[in-house]
């Protein structure tokens, strides 16, 4: 290689990090004769293929507690699955370049990673991740529900996600009040100095106020929304809307109709209510 092309592949690193108008000067005259078009096709030829953007990394987190029988745990796993098939969510999700992992959650230290972080690059990646979400056994049985605790342990886990993403989200389904470990609503100091958004999939049928709850204690951050599923027959339904509502309205950007209100017309949750009591394991 004579000193002229020698120099274009050292101007190229230079462009790289000082910028053209210095590299120009620090080349040797030798190099300056060379056409500017030369000098910037071979530095695109050295320079490496830049990683795709990740729109987003998303946390499932899967409500497997006492409440929670084998039935309706089948239905949650075969409805998240059924969902990531739809065509709007697969197309969302490739086009996202996302991230997913999949958390079962119970009480408090009872948060298993069933799916660890995957990446999203082609319709086989998302296949590859339904016939997981359908594989996956169940982690806990006739323990207490511990929202905080798996919002904690969510946030750990968007932390050491594999590669930058423009937005995180943590997805939390599940049909009962938080009795056990931290409130959810002590994480959000943690959730915003993380921008980490929190979204919700109320299970109506166990408790009357869960939508409220919900609404007002679990859901957090820019653009936070929830979901309602009318018991778990109605859950596959609602999955797929969340995520559809998550992905391709939020993500990439398609106009869909908005999700089911979740409106609430007054508090029943205040600041100063009682003192928080954990709940012992369901026996």
């Amino acid at each position: 290689m004579n000193k002229g092309r020698i120099a274009a592949v050292v101007g190229c690193v230079v462009i790289k990090i000082d910028g053209i108008a210095q590299t120009l000067d620090l080349l040797p005259p030798s190099a300056k004769p060379w056409p500017m078009r030369a000098l910037f096709l071979a530095c695109l030829l050295l320079a490496p293929l830049p990683a795709r953007a990740c729109a987003v990394a998303l946390v499932l987190a899967m409500d497997v507690s006492g409440s929670v029988d084998n039935e309706e745990y089948a239905l949650q796993m075969n409805g998240l699955s059924d969902a990531l098939g739809d065509p709007l969510v697969t197309e969302a999700l490739v086009n996202a370049k996302a991230l997913v992992a999949l958390v079962q959650w119970s009480g408090r230290s009872r948060q298993q990673v069933s799916i660890p972080w995957t990446a999203i690059e082609t319709r086989a990646d998302v296949m590859a991740l339904r016939s997981r979400v359908v594989g996956v056994k169940r982690a806990y049985r006739n323990y207490a529900t511990a929202i905080g605790e798996v919002l904690e342990h969510a946030i750990d886990l968007l932390k050491e996600i594999p590669r930058p993403c423009d937005r995180r989200v943590i997805d939390v389904s599940g049909d009962g009040e938080s009795n056990e470990g931290k409130r959810p609503v002590h994480t959000r100091a943690r959730l915003d100095l993380e921008d980490i958004t929190v979204n919700g999939l109320a299970i109506r049928g166990s408790e009357p106020n869960i939508v409220a709850y919900f609404r007002e204690r679990v859901i957090h951050g820019p653009a936070a929304f929830l979901e309602i599923a009318d018991g778990y027959e109605d859950y596959p339904r609602a999955i797929r809307r969340k995520l559809i509502s998550e992905l391709a309205e939020r993500v990439a950007g398609i106009p869909l109709e908005p999700t089911r209100a979740a409106f609430v017309l007054r508090s029943i949750y205040n600041e100063g209510e009682t003192s928080w009591r954990s709940a012992p394991a369901i026996k």
